[in-house]
């Protein structure tokens, strides 16, 4: 928001509400969507490589040994879960790019 107020030439000083300076700027979305868009994108692409590939084992990899006391960390592909939560995704939809791209937009 700092990028789009200072384009704006609107100060802090003036307690302008954000969803103000993004209508006067027409941001349609914000850059957390834009994010998580790009990374189920990545995801799908990942999904339709090769089997055997490096990115798939990335994805797939987790550190041997016991994980620290506390709250567990959250995985690659756990991550991804979570953002295929809020989209009507299912795992056969990947193979098929123009509907997996109308999906996630």
């Amino acid at each position: 928001m700092d990028f789009w107020r200072r384009s704006a030439r609107i100060s802090m000083k003036g307690k302008t509400r954000n969803a103000i300076i993004k209508q006067k700027m027409n941001v349609a979305r914000s850059l957390l969507d834009n994010i998580k868009s790009k990374q189920l994108q990545w995801y799908g692409h990942v999904q339709r490589m090769e089997e055997g590939r490096v990115a798939e084992g990335v994805m797939k990899w987790s550190p041997p040994g016991r994980r620290k006391r506390g709250r567990p960390k959250l995985t690659w592909e756990g991550g991804f879960r979570g953002l295929l939560g809020g989209k009507v995704l299912m795992e056969e939809d990947w193979n098929d790019r123009d509907k997996c791209k109308k999906k996630i937009r």
